[in-house]
């Protein structure tokens, strides 16, 4: 069963080809600048065991040309994996909100299309090119079923303690307003994979996925049961643009002392914050270069962001009553040793027992980087939300 798996952005569509059941892409790709100069295709496709890579400048004026583009890249006499677009049984989107509406992968009718977009609001940046990417390919791809895998839906287990906020009930009656958490597809990945390595169905973890975007779970038997990020994704931990928690006093102050419009509040906090606003980079990579240079900024930035991730740490093993593992993943987690090193020292009270030589180790797949004899586990999981996708859009349809 061929399953097309597409992240339709505001400016690029990413995209994987997988034959179901095999968890190996046959090809993927990455459509960028989508209605802006200097457009291009990246496209690479994995047959018998070779990696082959097309790239093609192009002018791509919407997002409709960039999913035709890629559709003749998929059928083409000489580099396709698929004789026609009917080949492909289903396209499993990522959709980033979906809101109390949806908590399991669905099969996307004009009801779930009408929900998606009264959810626009909530995920006025993320929402919209999700949509389009569904219109887009109910067009090249009419005989496929279109599924919608929510990002918010793996923490809609979560109890009402976690998701409700403390102010007047009719705003989240009437309005939604509660924190649904995100990153829910790679949490879900990883923490699959974390109880299987551990051989553990009932596992209590924490997963912290660190990218550009950062938030935690704390994942009870495969449950979410709270996570970091609320309404929206600028919650919880140091990122590399958004502030993370922060005192609402401050937003305040800013408009009525300081004179911010509330949109350059937003702006503010979104994109101008988190690690370049306190270093001047948003990339762990050039931080990590300022720490090793000395910069005082970027080692103080360093410290708080690992101690908000060790902070969340406690937090969530007193609200699981125990702790497994803790999994590191995304970006920064899967190859910052230095983050990794910072969050796990002294930790030891809660059984996290470091092994610095096993952390400076590469490697792939699922590893360990704690001591033999360290009660709770401390793993690198590398997270794949597009395999996640496509095997949640398996399921539905075998199970259909």
């Amino acid at each position: 069963m061929h399953i097309f798996v597409i992240n339709s952005g505001s400016s690029s569509i990413k995209y994987q080809l997988f034959k179901m059941p095999s968890d190996k892409p046959i090809c993927s790709g990455l459509v960028e600048r989508i209605g802006l100069e200097g457009g291009s295709i990246t496209h690479k496709t994995f047959l018998n065991g070779e990696e082959k890579q097309y790239k093609k400048t192009m002018q791509v004026p919407d997002h409709e040309a960039g999913l035709y583009a890629v559709e003749a890249l998929l059928v083409d006499a000489e580099i396709g994996v698929i004789s026609n677009p009917d080949d492909i049984a289903a396209v499993g989107h990522r959709v980033v909100h979906g809101g109390e509406a949806f908590s399991a992968t669905t099969i996307i009718t004009d009801a779930v299309k009408a929900k998606v977009k009264e959810l626009f609001s909530l995920a006025p940046l993320h929402n919209p090119p999700n949509y389009l990417g569904i219109e887009v390919a109910e067009k090249i791809f009419p005989k496929a079923s279109q599924v919608g895998v929510f990002d918010t839906a793996f923490h809609q287990t979560m109890p009402p303690r976690a998701f409700r906020y403390a102010i007047p009930e009719k705003l989240y009656k009437e309005d939604g307003i509660r924190a649904y958490g995100f990153h829910g597809t790679s949490h879900r990945y990883v923490s699959k994979q974390a109880a299987a390595w551990l051989q553990k169905p009932d596992a209590k973890l924490i997963t912290i996925h660190l990218g550009n975007g950062c938030s935690m779970a704390a994942v009870d038997a495969g449950r979410s049961v709270d996570t970091t990020m609320g309404l929206g994704p600028v919650g919880g931990l140091v990122m590399g643009t958004r502030s993370g928690d922060i005192d609402a006093a401050v937003i305040f102050h800013l408009i009525e002392q300081l004179g911010y419009e509330p949109k350059a509040v937003n702006n503010l906090l979104n994109k101008e914050s988190g690690m370049l606003g306190l270093t001047g980079y948003s990339d762990m990579r050039d931080v990590r270069k300022a720490v090793a240079a000395g910069d005082a900024h970027a080692e103080l930035a360093s410290e708080l962001y690992a101690y908000r991730i060790k902070k969340y740490i406690g937090a969530y093993a007193a609200a699981m009553n125990g702790l497994d593992a803790i999994i590191f993943t995304a970006g920064v987690g899967e190859n910052d040793t230095d983050m990794r090193q910072r969050v796990c020292s002294h930790l030891q009270f809660l059984g996290l027992h470091f092994d610095a030589q096993a952390n400076l180790q590469g490697g792939s797949g699922i590893r360990e980087i704690n001591t033999p004899d360290s009660p709770v586990k401390i793993l690198i999981v590398p997270t794949n939300e597009e395999l996640e996708i496509a095997q949640q859009c398996y399921a539905l349809l075998q199970g259909a």
